[in-house]
């Protein structure tokens, strides 16, 4: 049974870092293709950046270019998020999932991924 476990959320100022991280059980994740997810209080769940194996490239939203940065630790089957300079917007529960990997930019769009974590709360305020 696939497992997926985020961590690493909580309460920072604007201008902050966290890094989120998603552990797996039940699949190694290097094999997979692995999304972060956000979603905020009446809006959609965004694709906020994915990670594919096969593909040399990672999606990134226009949101969060330049400030974000996922990244995989093989050893503990982990993948993180790296948020830097976070801004009130930024604000959500994040969620991680995985599939079978495809494009990075197919991925985040299409958010089709067939395992999801529990969700970690990130608040950005002063």
């Amino acid at each position: 049974q696939v497992q997926l476990v985020e961590s690493g959320g909580g309460l920072v100022q604007p201008g902050g870092s966290l890094r989120l991280s998603c552990t797996a059980s039940g699949i190694t994740l290097d094999y997979y293709g692995v999304g972060w997810f956000r979603q905020a209080p009446g809006k959609e769940r965004e694709g906020v950046s994915c990670i594919s194996s096969g593909f040399g490239s990672t999606y990134y939203a226009d949101s969060v270019k330049g400030r974000f940065t996922a990244s995989r630790d093989n050893a503990k089957n982990t993948v993180y998020l790296q948020m830097n300079n976070l801004k009130p917007e930024d604000t959500a529960v994040y969620y991680c999932a995985a599939d079978l990997p495809r494009h990075p930019r197919v991925m985040c769009v299409r958010r089709e991924f067939g395992s999801w974590g529990q969700g970690t709360q990130v608040t950005v305020s002063s």
